[in-house]
């Protein structure tokens, strides 16, 4: 007999529902290896652990930063050794589970905002070095703040049963180690598809589109398959320049969300950088022909605009540094070179002219000063209408609809 459809979902609801074993409360090792620790601590700035478990101005690992969803709004947890507040009561067992099968240590179902999908194809001995990082950490007591996702934690067992595939990544024997390496890295840990990917309505990614780019907190993560936005194709040894210093030559500087995932890989081992950048340039399937002739036509319409006369707002707030070319003292990115540019919403590049470009206390890297203030919304329409043609890609559509939109407090 063929079951009704929604006989059918509240089936999956209950199964979603189902209690899982507690696991017990123990008394975890007061002190790991030294060297344990240490890998552990690198593997958490490839996982971006700290963006999502400290809120800002907060203490490490206490949680309470609000990712927002399509789903509602869900905080990262506090993941301190705080027996009360944190997961200092938590087993290696636990803290195992939770990152291959997102179950907690009570039972419950974890959203999937907490990317276990990714994380489920870990190690165990890299899980077990997370584990002793974690556990050596500051304990912090904060309670937990309540998510407003307006849906019960069942929805989120149904929907592991649907996308979920458990299992820690198997090696391509065709490929060298390096290149397995890096794809460990950006498949698991990294969970670098979370925000280069697009996702379906029910927020799974989008598997047949992996890597083509998606709309992550207000910004775009711009695609890095064969679809690349990028105006000069990425070479190994530029992405890894990338990846540890956030600028690298014919290539725009980092900003947004990016910044922070560049912030916490400039702490990470450069053989462990490279295969992932190794990796990340395997996804374009272009031909080096077409990469040349790509590259050739961006470096084209660069050199063209620098001879050229802009309009009036880029000659008066962007040629004194722009039109230099990093070869010179104080010069910056030739702008046609700037993915910003490229990628299918101005809102990038309005967010890089308003806010600037601003290095951490005591880091050295580019500066951009903001221009917030400087500009009015017609006049930043203008430049960015102006900037999009000189990347030689269709305008952008209501450049001023979208600029509204990054105005603060509209993110």
């Amino acid at each position: 007999m063929k079951l009704p459809r929604r006989l059918l979902l509240c089936l999956f609801i209950v199964t979603g529902c189902a209690s899982h074993e507690n696991v017990a409360r123990v008394e975890p090792p007061r002190s790991f290896p030294r060297d344990q620790v240490l890998k552990g601590q690198e593997l958490a700035y490839v996982g971006n652990c700290m963006g999502c478990h400290t809120e800002e101005g907060g203490k490490p690992f206490a949680g309470g930063t609000p990712l927002k969803t399509p789903f509602g709004t869900i905080h990262g947890t506090n993941i301190t050794p705080d027996s009360e507040t944190g997961i200092g009561q938590w087993s290696l067992a636990a803290f195992t589970r939770a990152m291959r099968e997102g179950i907690d240590r009570e039972g419950r179902n974890l959203f999937p905002a907490f990317p276990y999908d990714h994380f489920t194809k870990t190690t165990d001995e890299d899980i077990a070095a997370l584990y002793a990082f974690v556990m050596t950490r500051e304990p912090v007591s904060k309670k937990n703040r309540e998510n407003t996702v307006p849906l019960p934690r069942a929805t989120a067992g149904w929907w592991k049963s649907k996308y979920l595939e458990p299992g820690v990544y198997k090696p391509d024997p065709a490929k060298s180690a390096e290149w397995n390496r890096g794809a460990y890295l950006v498949e698991g840990l990294g969970h670098c598809g979370a925000c280069h990917t697009p996702r379906d309505r029910l927020g799974a990614e989008k598997k047949d589109a992996a890597f083509a780019g998606a709309e992550i907190e207000g910004w775009h993560a711009p695609a890095l398959d064969s679809t690349s936005p990028s105006p000069i194709p990425w070479t190994v040894d530029a992405l890894q320049t990338y990846l540890r210093h956030g600028v690298a030559d014919q290539h725009a500087q980092s900003a947004g969300p990016m910044a922070e995932v560049v912030h916490d890989l400039s702490h990470v081992n450069d053989g462990d950088v490279r295969a992932i950048a190794t990796y990340v340039v395997s996804l374009d399937k272009r031909s080096d022909e077409q990469r040349k002739q790509t590259a050739d036509a961006a470096l084209a319409r660069a050199r063209a605009a620098v001879a050229q006369k802009g309009n009036a707002v880029y000659d008066g707030a962007c040629a004194d540094c722009h039109n230099l070319g990093r070869a010179q003292e104080g010069g910056a990115l030739e702008l046609p070179l700037g993915t910003a540019l490229t990628v299918p919403t101005p809102k990038n590049l309005a967010y890089i002219i308003r806010d600037g470009i601003v290095p951490r206390e005591g880091e050295r890297s580019g500066w951009m000063p903001a221009f917030e203030g400087a500009l009015t919304e017609a006049q930043l329409t203008d430049l960015l209408t102006y900037l999009r043609a000189l990347s030689g890609q269709p305008a952008w559509n209501d450049v001023a609809g979208e600029i509204k939109k990054t105005s603060k407090g509209q993110k």
